[in-house]
C-alpha cells in the first residue's frame, strides 16, 4: 500500500478526467489514484477503466455532495495521507513530494495545500485558494495571492511554507487519521466552505494548516458553478454562518454573526443595484436557511470550541474594510 491515497471526486466530468488525469497518472507514482464517483450519468467511469486501469474507482450511485461524497468514499481508503484533488487541477512533476515532506517534519501539522496558480493564466494565483487561506474576524475568506476578486500575479512573492487558517479543497492533503476521527466534512454544508469549517475544527484542536508553495498545481475553477452563481452565493452564504456559529467561542459568538449579517445585507443591496436580484435573493434564503439550523448547530459545536486561541488568531481587522475602503487590493499591504 502506498503513502497517499489521491482522490477525485467526479459528477459528470469526463471531459475534466480526459484533460487532466494524464498529468495525474504521470507525476503521481509514488500514490495510488482513486476516482470516487459521485453517481454520474455520463460515461466517465468506464472511460476511466479502460484507458487508466491503474485508477481505482469507488462508485457511489447517487450525487452526495461534495462533503458527502468525499466521507462516503474516503471512509474505504486506508492510506496514511489523503489528497484530495478537484478533477480540474492539473499537476506538476514532484508535486507531491514537498507536501509529504512537510506532514511527515511535524506531527503537528494537520493538512496543508500546494501553491495554486490559474491554469488559462499561468503567471496568475487561482481563486480558490492561491498560496493558502486565512479568515477575518467575521468570518470573511482571503487568500495570500487573492482578496475578493483581486487576484494577483505569481511573482514568487508568497513562496515560503507558513502556517495559515485554511487549505482549499481544490488540492488538500491530510492526515487521513484527523480526516476520519475528525468526522470528514460536515455534510451539511453539501458543498463550499466545507473545508474551512474542517482545518477550522483541526485549529481549535491545537494542530496546524500549512501552505506549501514548493508544490505547484493548475486549477480551472468554476468548473461547477461560477463565482456569481445564486446557487453558489446561497451556499457559501448559509455555509459561512453556520462555520461561524459551530466555531466561534460562545461568548462574542452572536456579535461577530449579526455583524456578518450587516455586511450581507450591504452585498444583497449592492448585488440589486447592479441587476442582480438573483443573487439578493440568495442572501435572503441563506439567511433564513442557517435560521433554521442553528438550533440543530449546537449540537455539532467543536467539542473545545471554548477554546479561543484558534479565533483570536484570525485576522483581527475587517478585510472589507481593508478592501474596499482602504484600497488594500494585496496581501502584502493588508494591516495586520
Amino acid at each position: 500500500m502506498s503513502q497517499v491515497a489521491v482522490a477525485i471526486l467526479n459528477w459528470n466530468g469526463l471531459a475534466h478526467l480526459q484533460t487532466y488525469l494524464p498529468d495525474l497518472v504521470a507525476y503521481s507514482d509514488q500514490a495510488t489514484v482513486y476516482l470516487i464517483d459521485n453517481g454520474s450519468t455520463d460515461t466517465s467511469v468506464d472511460w476511466v477503466k479502460a484507458n487508466y486501469p491503474t485508477v481505482v474507482p469507488i462508485v457511489l450511485q447517487t450525487n452526495h455532495g461534495f462533503c458527502g461524497g468525499y466521507n462516503l468514499g474516503l471512509e474505504q481508503l486506508q492510506e496514511p495521507y489523503f489528497i484530495l484533488l478537484n478533477s480540474d487541477v492539473r499537476v506538476t512533476p514532484n508535486w507531491i513530494s514537498p507536501m509529504l515532506a512537510l506532514l511527515e517534519s511535524d506531527p503537528n501539522i494537520a493538512a496543508c495545500q500546494p501553491k495554486l496558480l490559474d491554469v488559462n493564466h499561468t503567471s496568475r494565483f487561482e481563486y480558490a485558494g492561491a498560496s493558502g487561506g486565512y479568515l477575518d474576524r467575521y468570518g470573511f475568506p482571503f487568500c495570500r495571492g487573492r482578496i475578493f476578486q483581486t487576484v494577483e500575479e505569481d511573482h514568487q512573492q508568497y513562496e515560503e511554507a507558513v502556517p495559515v487558517h485554511w487549505a482549499s479543497g481544490a488540492a488538500l492533503m491530510i492526515r487521513s487519521s484527523l480526516y476520519q476521527s475528525f468526522g470528514g466534512f460536515d455534510t451539511r454544508f453539501f458543498a463550499h466552505m466545507e473545508e474551512i469549517d474542517l482545518c477550522w475544527r483541526l485549529r481549535i484542536a491545537g494542530y496546524q494548516i500549512y501552505c506549501c508553495p514548493q508544490s505547484t498545481v493548475y486549477h480551472l475553477g468554476g468548473g461547477t458553478l461560477a463565482v456569481d452563481n445564486p446557487r453558489k452565493t446561497f451556499l457559501n452564504v448559509r455555509n459561512n454562518l453556520l462555520m461561524l456559529y459551530k466555531n466561534i467561542p460562545k461568548r462574542g459568538r452572536w456579535k461577530i454573526i449579526l455583524s456578518k449579517l450587516t455586511l450581507d445585507g450591504i452585498a444583497g443591496v449592492y448585488f440589486l443595484l447592479g441587476g442582480k436580484w438573483k443573487n439578493t435573493l440568495a442572501i435572503i434564503k441563506g439567511h433564513w436557511a442557517f435560521y433554521t439550523s442553528s438550533a440543530a448547530a449546537r449540537e455539532h459545536t467543536s467539542p473545545e470550541q471554548g477554546k479561543d486561541t484558534a479565533h483570536a488568531s484570525l485576522f483581527g481587522r475587517s478585510i472589507v474594510w481593508q478592501y474596499y475602503l482602504k484600497g488594500r487590493k494585496k496581501f502584502s499591504e493588508l494591516e495586520w
